[in-house]
């Protein structure tokens, strides 16, 4: 097995074709490059949809693609904006241009701003909120960046494959922020497991153990709505729970290695750290057996725990030999060895050269449905250790569940899972949650 030639020299492969709607087929080039091909090099106005962090670093590293500037915001909480507009106005003064007027507040923010004149949309709300506001964004002909996951239930899932159709028919282009198809080392590790470097996969093994993420404490004047919204992370009509929200990188990982989505999964899991009030309704660790229709095995972990082993990487036991993705590392059975020793791309900012440019020229570019894959099958994992049974693919997908409040949105709207009188919020037991 050979070393792998420089980055610079590199082209992109189909990545899990039996899986992409319409896969990026060349690699990004160079930003000069880019913009010389593009006609023009007309300028990209861009709406940032959730300031949050991500969101933030995103739109900076969207600005850093060449002739882009940022015109409209939107967020629930303007505090949040304002922290947002500041940090991107400082990265990038020249590229920044929203007044007043063009800064929208609400849980209907997402609509004026999208509605303003601009070219792109970054959506990086909490995941819950993905799928109306990426329909929302394919019905008004924009180009789109948004976050993993895409959604957060099967209804939300069904909702995201539907207008990744329409925006395909739109062509429009889609980036999802599954940012290792745009690692360099991941596509050349991947790729020397398809070329047959460790034989047929037979089992992988995949990993997010950490010691956990942040807490918002609860302040006296927010009333539930408020909480929930401001401490997200632990509720999962906003995040899904963090095997969706975390451990959706590594479970795609799997599915680019196979080519597929799993048919079917088992698992476990609960709260034995991270159970307080603070952690709403969320678990603190899962455990999850994806079953392929060969009969592959993906073994699947993830973890808010301190203290302990910690993880996160992708493993493939093949064959011929085994393979850490992550490290770009293969050992085959009989002592070779290989191992990637190019320059890596920094793949956060890659996936918006990679969707800007084909933006820009007009080329093919359509991630939404790889993406709807990945967070449904972190969704199934999730719902095998919420109820304790085996499901299947189809059950999970066509569940009928819809885990956000019923009714139009406001900050009077009741949310579903409510404190008691301890002040903690009901978990999902197993043996007794039903996914419907």
């Amino acid at each position: 097995m050979s070393t792998p030639t420089s980055p610079l020299d590199r082209r992109t492969f189909i990545q899990g074709a039996g899986t992409l709607a319409a896969a990026s087929l060349t690699a990004a080039p160079s930003l000069a490059a880019a913009q010389e091909s593009a006609a023009g090099d007309a300028e990209l106005r861009v709406a940032l949809i959730g300031c949050g962090g991500r969101g933030t670093g995103a739109c900076r590293q969207a600005l850093n693609t060449g002739n882009t500037r940022l015109v409209a915001m939107a967020d629930a909480f303007p505090d949040r904006m304002e922290e947002s507009l500041s940090s991107i106005t400082a990265a990038h003064p020249e590229a920044v241009d929203v007044p007043n007027e063009r800064k929208f507040v609400g849980f209907d923010a997402f609509k004026k701003a999208i509605d303003e004149d601009v070219d792109v949309v970054i959506l990086t709300t909490p995941p819950g909120f993905r799928p109306e506001h990426f329909d929302y964004a394919v019905s008004k002909g924009k180009h789109i960046f948004m976050e993993k996951p895409v959604a957060v239930d099967g209804p939300g899932i069904r909702m995201v494959m539907e207008a990744a159709a329409v925006a395909k028919e739109k062509k429009l282009c889609v980036g999802v922020g599954l940012q290792r198809h745009h690692s360099f080392k991941y596509q050349d590790t991947v790729r020397a497991i398809e070329d047959g470097a460790i034989g047929k996969p037979v089992s992988l093994r995949v990993y997010w153990n950490s010691g956990g993420v942040w807490v918002k404490p609860r302040k006296p004047q927010w009333n539930e709505m408020q909480y929930q919204m401001r401490n997200w992370y632990y509720f999962n009509w906003l995040c899904g729970d963090h095997i969706v929200e975390q451990h959706i990188h590594n479970l795609d990982v799997g599915n680019w290695i196979m080519g597929k989505t799993p048919m079917k999964a088992v698992g476990m899991g609960g709260r034995q750290v991270r159970k307080g009030a603070e952690h709403g309704e969320i678990y603190d660790h899962h455990a999850v057996e994806y079953i392929y229709d060969d009969g592959t095995r993906m073994h699947s972990q993830c973890r808010h725990q301190k203290q302990v082993w910690s993880s996160v990487s992708e493993h493939v036991h093949g064959s011929g030999g085994t393979c850490n993705v992550g490290a770009g590392r293969i050992e085959t059975y009989g002592g070779d060895k290989w191992r990637f020793e190019g320059k890596d791309s920094d793949a956060y900012q890659r996936e918006h050269d990679v969707l800007f440019e084909a933006i820009r020229t007009g080329r093919e570019h359509n991630e939404a449905i790889r993406g709807a894959e990945a967070t449904m099958t972190a969704i199934l994992g999730r719902m095998a250790t919420y109820t304790g049974r085996a499901i299947t693919w189809d059950e999970a997908l066509n569940s009928t569940r819809l885990l956000r409040p019923d009714g139009e949105l406001t900050w009077n709207t009741i949310p579903r899972s409510l404190p008691g009188s301890d002040g903690l919020y009901p978990i999902p037991t197993p043996g007794v949650y039903k996914i419907d």
